[in-house]
């Protein structure tokens, strides 16, 4: 319970913050500050970084485990199974 009233909070932060962002007067379309466009694009730039590297990781993780589940589900296959079966008896004697 105690999570859940944590991000209810935290949602509500959130809104709120927006809802005081979008307070701001437009910027008149002929008087766009060449600064504050630099800085934007600079954020975007390094926005587009982040989501590169972000998609590259879930990739790589994507592949590891569908390697792992490849693997996984040949070990339990029943040819295979058998074969770790009969080697485990024939390694403790029984």
């Amino acid at each position: 319970m105690r999570d859940r009233e944590k991000l209810i909070a935290r949602i509500r932060n959130l809104r709120r913050a927006a809802a005081l962002s979008d307070t701001r007067a437009p910027v008149p379309a002929g008087k766009l500050d060449p600064d504050r466009l630099n800085a934007l694009e600079a954020r975007i730039a390094h926005l587009e970084q982040l989501l590169e590297g972000f998609q590259d990781s879930v990739h790589r993780e994507a592949t590891r485990q569908g390697k792992r589940i490849n693997d996984i589900e040949a070990q339990i296959q029943p040819a295979a199974l058998g074969a770790a079966l009969d080697k485990d008896v024939r390694d403790r004697g029984l």
